[in-house]
């Protein structure tokens, strides 16, 4: 008997809202989706491509459309990883929400990207708390067709299994690693900063004020920096990292982290919205220059 898959969100306690984890592998239930699922995802969709025309990078949206993705219904993960395995080797899989940070890792180093089945309701349309299908589908996926950064995913998922061995400090770091690329990364292309992390692309108001907006810092990309700097996950991001190509964040990714993690265990995390008198900062939206500010 075919068990239907669970909608596993964050639960309000006396404590405040708390995550919940689950493990568990489905498969996507495409039939089971209603017409304001299927609505959700087209207003959404919309939303996003009008406002990331000229502000994402050229490989995400050319991604996208090699994908067929299109606001007419939620994509089929077996359509998807058609096109997917042929080019780059990875799988979605289906999860129910939240996975616990080993089994997450396990499945990014072997090139199996967990998708959220279910997408968020019409009252959570501006914001939801814990990443849904619309977050993972529309703001990851794409990028996994890249070769590049495919690989990086795996190289994470390996050294995120390898860090949760080594202990709570590690798994803060790289964490930190995560959240400044893959969620909200910039990247410098000819035309200017775009936009490649997921978390701004499935964002309106995020994808906007990381490029326009005078407030956040945009530094050049280094490795123990963005490992020692802190982010808020409810709130626009204070600082941004911006690689030069993707080839650089593969080839940082290369050596072992083990001895960067002792060297960063003594020293003092970041504020997120400090900069040091060592970053390169890149001028608002151009990606033009940079330079050194005092400490702020």
């Amino acid at each position: 008997m075919n068990v239907q898959p669970r909608r596993v969100e964050h639960q309000q306690t006396d404590k405040g809202s708390v995550p919940v984890y689950t493990t568990a592998v489905v498969e996507q239930p495409w039939a089971g989706y209603t017409a304001a699922d299927h609505a959700t995802w087209a207003t959404l969709f919309k939303r996003q491509r009008e406002v990331l025309l000229g502000r994402a990078c050229r490989e995400f949206i050319d991604n996208q459309q090699r994908f067929g993705m299109t606001p007419d219904a939620i994509p089929k993960f077996d359509d998807l990883n058609r096109v997917l395995k042929k080019v780059t080797g990875w799988e979605l899989i289906g999860v129910e929400g939240l996975l616990p940070e080993l089994t997450f890792f396990d499945h990014l180093a072997n090139r199996r990207f967990p998708v959220t089945w279910w997408i968020r309701r019409p009252e959570q349309i501006d914001y939801i708390s814990e990443p849904d299908l619309f977050h993972d589908l529309f703001g990851h996926v794409p990028l996994l067709l890249n070769p590049l950064f495919g690989d990086y995913m795996q190289a994470y998922g390996a050294g995120g299994v390898k860090a949760h061995g080594l202990g709570a400090e590690a798994l803060v770091n790289l964490t930190r690693l995560y959240w400044y690329t893959v969620e909200f990364g910039l990247i410098k292309q000819n035309d200017g900063l775009r936009i490649y992390g997921s978390g701004i692309v499935s964002s309106k108001g995020e994808s906007i004020h990381c490029l326009e907006s005078p407030a956040p810092n945009r530094i050049g990309f280094d490795m123990p920096r963005i490992m020692r700097t802190r982010y808020r996950i409810d709130s626009y991001q204070k600082t941004y990292f911006v690689i030069d190509s993707f080839e650089q964040l593969m080839n940082a990714t290369q050596p072992d982290f083990t001895a960067l993690y002792v060297e960063l265990a003594p020293q003092e995390s970041i504020p997120a919205g400090n900069v040091l008198q060592s970053d390169f900062v890149y001028h608002r939206g151009t990606g033009e220059g940079w330079a050194k500010d005092g400490d702020v």
